[in-house]
């Protein structure tokens, strides 16, 4: 257990010399957004993204490659406590290939998988490592699509095939930081 005088406020030393956090901030850059389809997959509604770095392209091969993957992970998602929804995230990174399968669950939660792999590689994406958690851009994109679920599904006036479609309907474009 830490020692309650060892704890300082500040910015930590080690961080600051260790130029890390500076290389991010020097390599940041926007990323392009597209959305792909929805659909109906396994059962849940899945609202479908492309996120593509400089330079990189989701090709239809990554698109596939990504449905296939949502497909297998979301066939058991009840036994998660699925509601049925879904945001799929086909990533062409700078550093190589990634799928997330984002599912609405019970009790307002949501559940993640992420799917990694080398860039190009589509039939080399795996689970990726526990505690894999989505990059600045990802995360970009599910926080707009935590707020379209919240402000169309939950919180919408209407029947919920009305709040459902709108829910669809609501996609992300352009580039995300």
């Amino acid at each position: 257990m830490t020692d309650p005088a060892e704890i300082r406020s500040g910015p930590s030393p080690a961080l600051a010399g260790s130029g890390a956090l500076r290389a991010l901030a020097d390599g940041y850059h926007a990323r392009t957004v597209r959305a792909l389809d929805s659909s109906e997959i396994a059962g849940h509604l899945v609202k479908s993204y492309a996120v593509e770095a400089p330079g990189r392209t989701v090709t239809d091969r990554h698109a596939q490659a990504g449905l296939r993957i949502a497909a297998d992970h979301l066939s058991s998602a009840y036994l998660r406590g699925s509601l049925g929804l879904a945001v799929l995230l086909v990533h062409a990174g700078g550093d190589g290939d990634y799928v997330l399968v984002h599912t609405w669950i019970e009790g307002y939660m949501a559940d993640l998988a992420v799917f990694t792999g080398p860039a190009g590689d589509a039939d080399r994406l795996r689970p990726g490592r526990s505690g894999l958690a989505p990059c600045v851009w990802e995360a970009a994109v599910l926080a707009r699509e935590r707020d379209s679920f919240s402000r169309h599904v939950l919180g919408g006036d209407g029947a919920l095939e009305e709040r459902l479609a709108a829910w669809c309907g609501d996609m992300l474009e352009g580039e995300v930081r």
